[in-house]
């Protein structure tokens, strides 16, 4: 009986070492709705609530000494005018990393560093989720079975991070090139990303001054809504005064290698009221103008209201 007990005891001390030497875990999420009237094309107005992108995620990192430090990311998606799961359960990010003076190395499930680099920056008014986010981006390659890196800064402010997708018999392999940096206001980005004989590359500019901050985006991409290259450029501003946001963004695509009637625009214009560094309430207008063809899915337009909050 005393074996016994004090063979537990040193198992439960060796338990507390452990779990006191593991970084704490963290739990982060974002809960984002919105209720909106809906048009598209020539069918009748709707009504209806709306999910943008909300989500629960774990993530925790240990540093193993010398610099060396691993982590994990988890994070699901979730509708949250319902409760379902967006996907599969961690659909949205699973992965592991190491990372040291090295750099960093990535493994799992993640998005495309590129279209980080590029048009999120850009859609700055609800975070490029929902009905309002940007449907003229040409989004390429894969999400899961991938391997990145990222190299550490050699110049102060710059990210570079390239990252492949495994292929399949049905699947092209991609890849992805991201590069980021800041000096001061001035907020610089690019992206390149290839699947197969699909691809594109674009550059992102943003500029803070004062209560105003202004971005754009230039993208080419080829055989991605069709065959033949198109050219997509995106503009926004916002404007702070208080808790208060005002926001405007345009998008042009260009006709989509020699399909007729594929030029298309969207704008949108909405308001964010900052309740608290987390919370938010905001509205927006946005609308889409299609093409006869057809490559974004149809004329489209809503006028929402909604709720984010982040924890």
């Amino acid at each position: 009986m005393i074996k016994r007990t004090t063979a537990l005891a040193v198992l439960a001390t060796l338990a507390s070492g452990a779990a006191l030497a593991q970084s704490t875990v963290t739990l982060y999420g974002r809960v984002n709705v919105t209720a909106e009237r809906e048009k598209a094309g020539s069918a009748k107005a709707v009504y209806e609530l709306e999910n943008n992108s909300s989500r629960l995620g774990l993530k925790g990192e240990e540093d193993l000494g010398g610099g060396l430090k691993a982590g994990f990311i988890l994070e699901h998606g979730f509708d949250a005018t319902t409760g379902k799961a967006a996907s599969s359960f961690w659909g949205r990010q699973s992965e592991a990393y190491l990372s040291s003076n090295f750099g960093m190395v990535r493994i799992g499930n993640f998005g495309s560093e590129a279209q980080l680099a590029v048009s999120d920056w850009v859609s700055m008014h609800n975070h490029d989720t929902g009905t309002s986010a940007d449907k003229l981006n040409a989004y390429v390659g894969n999400d899961t079975n991938k391997v990145a890196y990222r190299a550490p800064a050699l110049v102060q402010g710059l990210t570079v991070e390239g990252s492949v997708a495994e292929g399949s018999a049905t699947e092209k392999r991609s890849y992805d090139l991201a590069a980021n940096y800041e000096l001061g206001a001035i907020k610089l980005g690019a992206g390149y990303s290839k699947k197969g004989d699909a691809k594109e590359l674009g550059v992102r500019a943003l500029y803070e001054l004062g209560a105003y901050t202004f971005g754009a985006y230039v993208q080419r991409d080829a055989n991605v809504f069709a065959a033949g290259n198109r050219n997509n450029l995106r503009l926004a501003a916002m404007y702070t005064l208080g808790a208060s946001e005002f926001h405007v963004n345009v998008g042009v695509a260009g006709k989509a290698g020699d399909v007729a009637s594929s030029k298309a625009t969207q704008a949108t214009l909405g308001y964010n009221y900052n309740l608290s560094k987390r919370t938010k309430v905001y509205g927006f207008y946005t609308r889409l103008n299609d093409g006869a063809a057809k490559l974004y899915g149809d004329d489209f337009s809503s006028l929402a209201v909604g709720i984010r909050h982040n924890f």
